[in-house]
């Protein structure tokens, strides 16, 4: 049985240098044994007080003198049975022994960096392993701030999500979302640096001059249309330092909903927000209510000085003046900045659903959110006002296509009428159809299992939803989620449905919609406004000519998929300037980004108020 010595490692299959032994051994790396003869020989002594065995003379200089003790078979002076080996004069073995000893200063370098990078190595794992946990513990807010962390990639990455004071629903579900895998797809935009700023200046304050007249406001269009236009029609007010009565809603629409201001909007609470503002009444004062107002369409897209000057004129003239028209009358850029900020205290404060609408919306956001999962609420406006509206009819049958066509000549102001369906698909001009939507999100990476709402009226065609059923199984709408009493409480009132859909959509985890309609305005910009809820606006034109090559053959699957996702790298709703056109009609919409005028940015502030606070300076610098 041996003590010692050279012993063999059953796994590696290659010796191992243990502690002393009274057998002779052998190194067959080194030497066949025809060559290696072994003897017994007097030990050498070592600097440190050591000795060592001959085949250490040749081979560890270095590890002597960095371990102060031979690697191999080392042992105290005073023990006297030791093996040896011995190396033919000039052979190649003695060869590379005396080149090892030769680079004992390069040992010596290699062996500490070893243990340097080993001790470095641990303190990294300790400290990323300890700021982890620390950071799970904070996991909720931070200074009014929320961290989502992507695990999925093995890496962390930070966001600051602008906290919700009033609706903290979609906090919630972060929070619940954050002990888990959160997936790059359902993280919102980094908008780390901005801020709502909608605070009313102290200069700009309601007096109590005398009005010019009051002005009655009939709001037309749909219920985001409406809703847009009334905003503009508070900022009017204050322009012409008119009193405004609570608008009248539009009943002869597409929709010819009968509900009026009172049964969508919390009134009372429009009408407290904005008391500092301007003056709001119910009706018209006696002296007034019999007197006929004198009816007046404004320009659209019209500055300031024209409701300053011109309609301002006409109210003093008059008394009461009513506008019969309430959408797009206002520029969406070029109006003074407590203007802009009123328009989005009208929008973002004051024009509140009614508590019926709001409870209602928010139970539905609890019923899709019952799994614990994110959803999706997909604004899919194939319906058939929109479908005739634009002339577009792909993916319908020809009988489909003829109704479209005869309810577009049907409606008068509808000025165009001979449309070439294919030709405005190809320019991006018509909605998503329900196939081309499914096919979109699939390509966004979400999952068959993915709950979606679907925000919108009945889609228009037989067969329009069979191919987004075979892919999203979870598809949802109002008429799927609410009870038969909550139903039959609805529906007949089409705007109402469409208040509900706003309240989901808005609190949605994800929101896309498939077309540039008002809904899509609004609801995006109130999400930028929320603190950049993620938002996907498809590139209809790229993307129709990206899903025809892989209708026809001409690109993968995963081709397509990554390639869709390269186009809309940038299109996820982060934060960017409103982009100003030749004329309003085709710049973006005020309404659809509020930033610049109500959104901030602090690095912005920062940077202005180091300016500010260098300018005394600079000015006594001068002086000198």
């Amino acid at each position: 049985m041996s003590t010692g010595g050279a012993t063999t490692n059953p796994i590696a299959g290659s010796p191992r240098i243990g502690i002393q032994s009274t057998h002779r051994r052998r190194i067959p790396e080194l030497m066949p044994d025809s060559v290696v003869p072994t003897i017994e020989s007097p030990p050498t002594e070592t600097p440190n007080g050591y000795q060592c065995n001959g085949y250490l003379d040749y081979v560890s200089e270095t590890t002597v003198n960095c371990l102060g003790c031979c690697t191999a078979t080392c042992h105290h002076h005073h023990h006297h049975h030791n093996n040896y080996f011995f190396l033919r004069k000039g052979s190649p073995e003695k060869r590379i022994l005396k080149s090892l000893r030769q680079g004992k200063n390069l040992g010596r370098t290699l062996f500490g960096f070893l243990i340097v990078l080993v001790v470095f190595t641990v303190f990294l794992k300790t400290a990323y392993m300890a700021g982890s946990h620390v950071a799970e513990a904070e996991g909720g807010y931070n200074a009014g701030m929320f961290i989502l962390r992507d695990y999925k990639r093995d890496s962390v990455k930070a966001q600051r999500v602008l906290s919700d004071i009033d609706s903290s629903m979609p906090m919630r579900a972060f929070e619940k979302y954050s002990k888990h895998s959160v997936e790059e797809i359902w993280m919102k935009p980094n908008s780390n640096d901005y801020h709502q700023c909608i605070v009313r200046p102290k200069n700009r304050i309601k007096t109590n001059s005398a009005t010019n007249g009051y002005l009655l406001v009939h709001a037309n269009g749909g219920l985001n249309q409406m809703r847009t236009g009334i905003c503009d029609m508070v900022a009017i007010a204050k322009i012409m330092n008119a009193t405004l009565v609570l608008p009248s809603l539009d009943h002869q629409s597409f929709w010819t909903d009968p509900s009026d201001f009172k049964d969508i909007f919390d009134w009372r609470h429009f009408m407290e927000v904005l008391r500092d503002d301007i003056e709001i009444i119910e009706s018209l004062p006696p002296e007034f209510a019999t007197k006929k107002p004198h009816f007046k369409a404004p320009i659209s897209w019209s500055k300031a000085s024209y409701y300053r000057g011109e309609m301002s004129f006409l109210l003093k003239k008059h008394k009461v003046i009513q506008f019969t028209h309430t959408d797009s009358r206002l520029v969406n850029n070029g109006l003074a900045s407590s203007f802009q900020k009123l328009r989005c205290r009208a929008n973002y404060e004051a024009l509140r659903y009614s508590e019926e609408i709001e409870e209602l919306g928010k139970k539905l956001v609890s019923r899709l959110r019952s799994n614990g999962e994110p959803f999706i609420a997909l604004h899919l406006r194939y319906e058939k006002d929109m479908l005739a509206f634009t002339g577009c009819s792909h993916n319908l049958t020809t009988d489909e296509a003829q109704e479209l066509r005869a309810m577009r000549y049907g409606v008068k102001h509808w000025k165009e009428k001979e449309i070439n369906s294919k030709e405005k698909r190809q320019q991006g001009g018509c909605p998503m159809s329900p196939r081309e939507a499914a096919l979109f999100l699939k390509a966004m990476g979400y999952p068959p299992n993915t709950s979606i709402y679907i925000v919108a009226g009945e889609i228009y065609g037989s067969k329009s939803m069979d191919a987004f059923r075979n892919e999203y199984k979870n598809v949802f709408s109002h008429s799927t989620l609410m009870t038969q009493e909550e139903l039959d409480t609805f529906k007949n009132y089409q705007n109402r449905l469409a208040a509900v859909d706003y309240v989901v959509a808005l609190e949605s985890d994800v929101f896309v919609y498939t077309y540039d309609g008002n809904m899509a305005k609004v609801v995006q910009g109130h999400r930028k406004f929320e603190g950049f809820r993620k938002t996907i606006s498809p590139n209809r034109q790229q993307f129709v000519k990206m899903i025809d090559r892989l209708d026809n053959g001409l690109i993968s699957w995963d081709a397509f998929s990554s390639r869709v996702k390269n186009i809309h790298k940038d299109r996820l709703g982060a934060p960017s300037e409103r982009k100003v056109g030749e004329s309003p009609r085709v710049e973006e919409n005020f309404y659809a980004n509020p930033f610049p005028g109500c959104i901030c940015n602090s690095s912005n502030d920062r940077f202005n108020s180091t300016l500010i606070d260098q300018t005394p300076r600079d000015s006594l610098s001068s002086q000198k």
